[in-house]
C-alpha cells in the first residue's frame, strides 16, 4: 500500500522536498532544447540582460522542483496526476551553482463528487535560495483515497 494517500494531505501540511544544486551543464542542455533564449545560453547575453547573468529557464527550475516532488511524495503515493494550476511565479533569477531548498504546502482538499475514491488537493510548491523565494506555483493534484 502507498505511504501517502489523499487522507494524508491535510490543509497546512508541509513537505521538505530536499535540496538541489543547479548544475550548469544540465541548465544549458535544458535551455538549448526547450528555452533557447540568449540569457539562458550565453554568459555575456545574461550579463547584459535585466537578469544580471547567465540564468536558468524558469521551466528548468520548475522541473527541478518536480523531481523533488516525485522523489519525496509521488513515488510512494496514490497520485493520479493533475488537472492543472492557477499560479506560476518566477520571483528571482536562478544561476548555475545556486542551491535551492524545495518544499510544498497543502492548501486545501476535497473529495471528488463524481469519483468518491479520488481526492483533489490544492498544493503550493516553492523553491528558495538562501531564504529568498525564487519559485512559487499553485496547482491541484489528484490522489486516490484509502477506502
Amino acid at each position: 500500500m502507498a505511504r501517502i494517500a489523499y487522507e494524508d494531505l491535510t490543509p497546512g501540511r508541509t513537505f521538505d522536498l530536499g535540496e538541489v544544486k543547479v548544475d550548469r551543464a544540465e541548465m544549458l542542455a535544458f535551455a538549448e532544447r526547450f528555452d533557447p533564449q540568449p540569457f539562458h545560453l550565453d554568459e555575456e547575453a545574461g550579463r547584459n540582460s535585466v537578469l544580471g547573468g547567465l540564468c536558468a529557464s524558469g521551466w528548468f527550475t520548475a522541473s527541478l522542483w518536480m523531481r523533488g516532488y516525485v522523489d519525496h511524495v509521488l513515488a510512494d503515493s496514490t497520485s493520479q496526476g493533475s488537472p492543472g494550476g492557477n499560479e506560476l511565479a518566477w520571483l528571482a533569477p536562478v544561476f548555475p551553482g545556486d542551491v535551492l531548498q524545495l518544499g510544498m504546502e497543502v492548501n486545501s482538499q476535497r473529495r471528488s463528487q463524481s469519483k468518491p475514491n479520488l481526492g483533489l488537493v490544492e498544493i503550493t510548491g516553492t523553491a528558495d535560495r538562501d531564504g529568498e523565494r525564487v519559485l512559487r506555483f499553485t496547482f491541484v493534484a489528484m490522489f486516490g483515497t484509502r477506502d
